[in-house]
């Protein structure tokens, strides 16, 4: 067998209905349209449309707010930090900051940085570079012997520039 002798198997591959071809084709004249009307006729686009009722995503309210001046923060656990260093994830020695992390598989995102939550416990001396952190993640920290540095976030200029 040569490359040039490969092809799929009989049926394999269905080809496409050519619609509007001659009556004999099965699908003429009307194409498997119908009759009239607008649905028959071509740019018609009537999702959610109810008869000139109120449409229900119309009817339903609207909810939540999307704040544009808000941080995109990626949040990470002082527990979770100590189970990567178990694990060899995470070099304790080294200074832990968002590439270590996102390297870490412990963050996505956070175009704004990494805020640092107090949740679980932390037993290596780690030192970290880290956009936030809260008030029992900076306790549990210098609890461990470690320190912790804050970064100022991108500011909107900065991130217009990248």
């Amino acid at each position: 067998m040569k490359i040039n002798e490969l092809k799929d198997n009989d049926g394999a591959r269905k080809g496409r209905m050519r619609v509007g071809r001659g009556i004999g084709s099965g699908k003429g004249k009307t194409g498997g349209r119908g009759q009239k009307g607008q649905k028959s006729r071509s740019g018609v686009s009537l999702n959610g449309f109810e008869g000139g009722q109120m449409p229900l995503h119309m009817r339903l309210p609207k909810r939540g707010f999307n704040n544009p001046f808000g941080k995109d923060y990626a949040i990470v656990n002082v527990g979770m930090v100590q189970k990567a260093i178990d694990e060899k994830k995470l070099d304790g020695k080294k200074t832990i900051d968002q590439e270590a992390l996102n390297a870490a598989g412990l963050t996505r995102g956070g175009k704004d940085g990494v805020r640092l939550l107090g949740k679980g416990e932390l037993k290596a001396k780690a030192k970290f570079v880290v956009a936030g952190a809260s008030k029992g993640a900076i306790e549990a920290v210098e609890k461990a012997g470690g320190s912790i540095e804050m970064i100022a976030p991108k500011k909107a200029d900065d991130k217009a520039d990248a």
